[in-house]
């Protein structure tokens, strides 16, 4: 459903702000643009138009709860919270369009308990020997896999690391995470090797992008992208034979999985991933701790 004009205006305006004033990346205003939206559309339900001055804290928790009964999941509807939330307060203090702020006596729902998707050791190794590393694509995909493991890298993050990000003589890799913050990250020997590989041997024949420094490439020749590695990643595990409901990011979750479980301080794996809060680090004790306590119930002969 097409918006108003008016409405279509506060959208790209609020976008406008968050983009130039706060830096906000373009995934982020992509979000945002998507929940307010959805919000706005809510509005201008043809049996109950409703002007955004009008809006009150009843009407937000109508939506909410329009949002719940329509299948929208917890975090979901989290996520509109907190975009409204900073909505409002941008119509409220910034620029005046409204003059309550209705979202001061809207409570956030609490987090759904929800524990990533994590590979075992032996999923990782059998993973990691999909590829067909007789073939080009296949040496950069194992590379990719190598490097996503080795690394806790996102995946927007691997998709735009450059040549410049690379110090393998040294051990470690420079990336720029949310919110434009510059982290340095080691990367294993084997990890090395295979990118070392690839930079070597393969993405030479790949040819040549506007951005040369771009460091994998798709098959033909251009950056690959988000979308391209999601693909493939789905690819590789179907093919790994393992049924879990495996993403790029569930490479992400192993390896910060892995390495706290073979001691690493929490501390350093907030930093490794690049989280700006460490209660979203924690998530993984409790990954650590389910599994620690399968493994007494499978060992200990009186569990």
């Amino acid at each position: 459903m097409a918006l108003s004009a008016t409405n279509t205006a506060y959208i790209e305006d609020y976008l406008h702000y968050v983009t130039v004033e706060r830096g906000l990346s373009a995934n982020t205003r992509t979000s945002y643009g998507q929940d307010l939206r959805q919000f706005f559309q809510y509005l201008e339900r043809p049996e109950q138009p409703l002007s955004l001055v009008d809006v009150d804290r009843f009407h937000i928790l109508n939506f909410l709860s329009y949002l719940e009964a329509n299948g929208k999941s917890r975090n979901s509807i989290i996520h509109m919270v907190s975009t409204l939330r900073k909505f409002f307060q941008y119509a409220t203090l910034t620029v005046q369009w409204v003059p309550v702020d209705p979202m001061t006596q809207v409570d956030p729902p609490k987090k759904a308990q929800h524990l990533p998707a994590v590979l075992t050791l032996a999923e990782v190794e059998r993973l990691l020997q999909v590829p067909d590393t007789t073939t080009k694509l296949g040496v950069r995909n194992r590379a990719i896999l190598e490097v996503m493991y080795a690394t806790g890298l996102r995946v927007s993050e691997l998709v735009n690391l450059s040549l410049d990000n690379l110090h393998l003589e040294l051990g470690l890799i420079q990336t720029i995470g949310k919110g434009d913050k510059e982290r340095i990250i080691p990367i294993g020997d084997i990890a090395a090797i295979w990118l070392t590989r690839y930079l070597k041997d393969i993405r030479p024949q790949l040819g040549r992008t506007q951005d040369d420094k771009v460091i994998f490439l798709n098959d033909h020749g251009h950056q690959l992208t988000r979308q391209g590695v999601w693909k493939l990643i789905k690819q590789l595990v179907k093919a790994a034979g393992i049924t879990k409901d495996v993403s790029p990011h569930t490479l992400r979750h192993s390896f910060a999985t892995h390495i706290l479980e073979n001691g690493a301080d929490l501390r350093i794996v907030q930093e490794l991933l690049g989280h700006s809060d460490i209660s979203t680090t924690q998530i993984y004790t409790h990954i650590s701790n389910k599994r620690l306590m399968t493994v007494y119930e499978k060992a200990h002969p009186r569990a």
